[in-house]
C-alpha cells in the first residue's frame, strides 16, 4: 500500500483524499492544511492522522509520496522539499503562474529520477483517451487537427479570477496540455485572440480576458485550435475533436444521463451537461491516482511530468504575447527570454 499524504484540503484537495483512500494500493497517510479546521474536517472525515505542518509531512516516515493541491504559491516550495525528502510528488497544475521560477524550481531539483507528476487530469479521461487512442491506431489516418472546446458554466468568484494569473495560465493551460498530448508533436508557434464579453469590468481590472482562442502549429503543420470562455449557459462544455486524412474522431460532453426525448414541441432532447469539474472528470481523477500509484509502486513510465508542467505555462506566456503584440509568437522567442 503506497501512503500518501494529501496537502492542502480545499475542494480539490478533499477530493483526492477520498480517492486515494478508495484506492484499492493506497492509503491516506494523512492531511495538512494551513486552515485547520478545513485540516480537521478532511482528516476526520477519513480517520487518519491531521498534521501540523507541511515539515512534518515531508519528515514522516510514514508518508510514501505526497499530493499537492494547494495554493499555487506554494508548489514550487513543496516540490522542492519533496524531492529533498526523497518523497514522490503529484502536484496540481500548475508548477507556479512565474515561468522564472518554474525555471528554478527546476534547477533546484536536477536530474532527480524521482517521479514528479502533474495534475493534468484531462489526460485520463476516458473518452480523450479512447479519441488518441483511434489516431495512433491509424483510424483517422495522418493527423491534421486537433479542436478543443472548453468552456467553464460560469465566471468563478472575483477573489479567485484575480488571483489566478490569467485565463491563460489558469484554464487555458490543461487545453494547451492537452493539445500537446493529442498532436504527437511539438508546438512551434502560437497565435492568440483575446476578449472581454462575460464581465468586461473585472477583465479591464485584471488585464485579463473571458473568452479566448489560440492557434497552435507544430513544425510539420499539424492544427490544434483552442476555444475557451468563462461562461456557457448551458453547462460545462468539454469536447475533443480529431481530424485527419481518413476521417475524425470525437470525445463528447458528459451527461447526467444519455436518455434523449422525441414528444410533439421537441426532438432529440438531452439531460443537461454535467456542470462541474470534478463529476465531470470523476473518472479522470481516479485514474490519475491510479497512474501515479503504478508509477510509485510498479515503475510504470510516467505520462504526464514537470517538465509537461513548464511546456504547458511557456505556451500560456506564448499566448499572452501574441496578443499583446498581434502576432504569431514562436515557442523558442520565450523559452530563451
Amino acid at each position: 500500500m503506497l501512503k500518501i499524504a494529501v496537502l492542502g484540503c480545499g475542494r480539490i484537495g478533499v477530493m483526492h483524499a477520498a480517492n486515494v483512500n478508495a484506492h484499492p494500493h493506497a492509503e491516506l497517510a494523512g492531511v495538512f492544511d494551513i486552515n485547520s479546521v478545513a485540516a480537521e474536517n478532511c482528516g476526520s472525515a477519513h480517520g487518519v492522522r491531521v498534521f501540523k505542518s507541511a515539515d512534518e509531512v515531508f519528515a514522516s516516515p510514514d508518508v510514501d509520496a505526497v499530493l499537492i493541491a494547494t495554493a499555487t504559491s506554494t508548489h514550487s516550495d513543496y516540490i522542492e522539499a519533496a524531492v529533498r525528502a526523497e518523497k514522490p510528488v503529484l502536484c496540481e497544475k500548475p508548477i507556479d503562474l512565474d515561468l522564472k521560477r518554474v525555471e528554478l524550481c527546476k534547477s533546484r531539483i536536477g536530474d532527480t529520477s524521482l517521479p514528479i507528476m502533474l495534475g493534468f487530469v484531462r489526460r485520463f479521461d476516458p473518452g480523450h483517451r479512447a479519441a488518441r487512442q483511434a489516431f495512433l491506431d491509424g483510424e483517422i489516418g495522418n493527423l491534421h487537427q486537433v479542436v478543443i472546446t472548453s468552456r467553464d458554466p460560469g465566471m468563478a468568484p472575483d477573489a479567485y479570477i484575480e488571483a489566478s494569473g490569467g485565463i491563460f495560465r489558469d484554464m487555458t493551460i490543461h487545453d494547451f496540455d492537452l493539445a500537446r498530448f493529442m498532436l504527437g508533436e511539438e508546438i512551434e508557434t502560437v497565435s492568440a485572440t483575446g476578449s472581454r464579453l462575460v464581465d468586461p469590468a473585472l477583465m479591464e481590472k485584471c488585464n485579463d480576458y473571458d473568452t479566448v482562442v489560440a492557434v497552435l502549429v507544430t513544425k510539420s503543420g499539424r492544427q490544434a485550435v483552442i476555444t475557451n470562455s468563462r461562461e456557457a449557459a448551458y453547462g460545462y462544455d468539454q469536447r475533443v475533436e480529431l481530424f485527419g486524412s481518413k476521417g475524425m474522431v470525437v470525445s463528447e460532453n458528459r451527461r447526467m444521463n444519455h436518455v434523449t426525448k422525441h414528444v410533439k414541441d421537441a426532438t432529440n432532447v438531452s439531460a443537461p451537461l454535467l456542470n462541474f469539474f470534478i463529476e465531470r472528470y470523476a473518472e479522470a481523477f481516479n485514474a490519475e491516482i491510479g497512474h501515479f500509484v503504478d508509477v510509485v509502486e510498479n515503475g510504470a513510465l510516467l505520462e504526464v511530468g514537470f517538465e509537461d508542467g513548464r511546456l504547458a505555462l511557456i505556451l500560456a506566456e506564448a499566448a499572452f504575447k501574441s496578443i499583446a503584440e498581434g502576432r504569431a509568437v514562436r515557442i523558442a522567442e520565450i523559452a530563451r527570454s
